[in-house]
């Protein structure tokens, strides 16, 4: 089937287009948890990757029934070796088996047999001799040019994946490449824009949305809504939402007018919520899940407010 016809229909069935950013950092993990790990493997990646691979799966029971997508932010995986792999494949199975869909945040992009590679590692399943992770979509970094995002396409329509690229990204250095202005005096952030849009025309879903959608974030809100009348048809995806100053108002720019095709990530603000007021009164560190479930919800219903719903 294709992505952009079972996201739609997930953040249909669900209500609501969180995405749970599963970002985790050891160090601020519960100690319930690392103490209890590092027990029983010592001071190990092992024990590391074990804590994650539980505090996860608290995380994904917690919101799979009221969050259409999670977001594994590979960087946070990839620290711990091949121990935190594990890690982050597990979070993938056991996401998927809860009914989620996942979008592996990896921003890669290469050229030719590399870019297959890492569409082949990330988005298929393991098979044979292939070892694919079996996310459902990818973060793409398109600044090597159009022909690196051409793999990723293949695969995504062999295998009914999707991606997202990187066009107007939410960190406050974001303007340094993306708002520069090329020789035709547009900025790259348009270039890619167009890009994306032309790649996607062939890509569309029966819901008319398409697997190549765009990485566009919500601290940026008029940019959102000028790239959203160049990509009609495109998926947002929207970073910046909560701990990096976004809000729901913000987000909601880059929504259609129908007010589908995005789904908003909020990632500390939901996985760490048991570490901030109300939350850590409320619920504590020993109840992270409830308090993660609560996150959701709120956020949940400020994008649906700001929506108009």
């Amino acid at each position: 089937m294709h992505f952009a016809d079972r996201l739609d229909a997930a953040i249909r069935k669900i209500g609501n287009p969180v995405c749970v950013g599963l970002d985790p950092r050891f160090d601020q993990l519960p100690k319930s948890i690392t103490e209890e790990m590092i027990r029983q493997h010592g001071r190990t990646t092992k024990a590391a990757a074990e804590a994650v691979i539980a505090f996860n799966r608290t995380l994904i029971d917690a919101t799979a029934d009221i969050a259409p997508v999670c977001k594994p932010q590979v960087a946070f995986y990839e620290e711990l070796g091949w121990e935190g792999l594990r890690a982050y494949a597990e979070t993938i199975r056991y996401a998927k088996e809860k009914g989620m869909l996942v979008i592996s945040d990896a921003k890669r992009g290469d050229i030719g047999n590399t870019a297959q590679a890492y569409a082949k590692a990330h988005l298929t399943a393991a098979s044979g001799l292939d070892g694919g992770l079996d996310a459902d979509a990818l973060t793409v970094n398109p600044y090597m040019g159009r022909d690196t995002l051409e793999p990723f396409l293949d695969v995504c329509a062999k295998h009914g994946r999707g991606i997202f690229v990187l066009v107007k990204t939410s960190n406050p250095g974001s303007g340094d490449l993306q708002d520069l202005s090329t020789s035709t005096g547009k900025p790259i952030r348009d270039v890619v824009a167009e890009m994306v849009h032309a790649l996607g025309a062939k890509h569309r879903g029966e819901c008319g949305l398409t697997d190549v959608g765009a990485v566009v974030g919500a601290t940026y809100p008029e940019q959102a809504k000028q790239l959203r009348a160049s990509m009609p048809d495109t998926v947002f995806l929207i970073p910046g939402y909560g701990a990096q100053g976004g809000t729901a108002a913000d987000a909601v720019a880059g929504f259609r007018a129908d007010k589908r095709g995005a789904i908003v990530n909020n990632s500390r603000g939901i996985i760490f919520a048991y570490k901030q007021e109300p939350y850590a009164s409320q619920f504590g560190e020993t109840d992270f899940g409830g308090a993660a479930r609560a996150a959701t919800i709120k956020m949940a219903a400020e994008l649906k407010a700001a929506l108009g719903n």
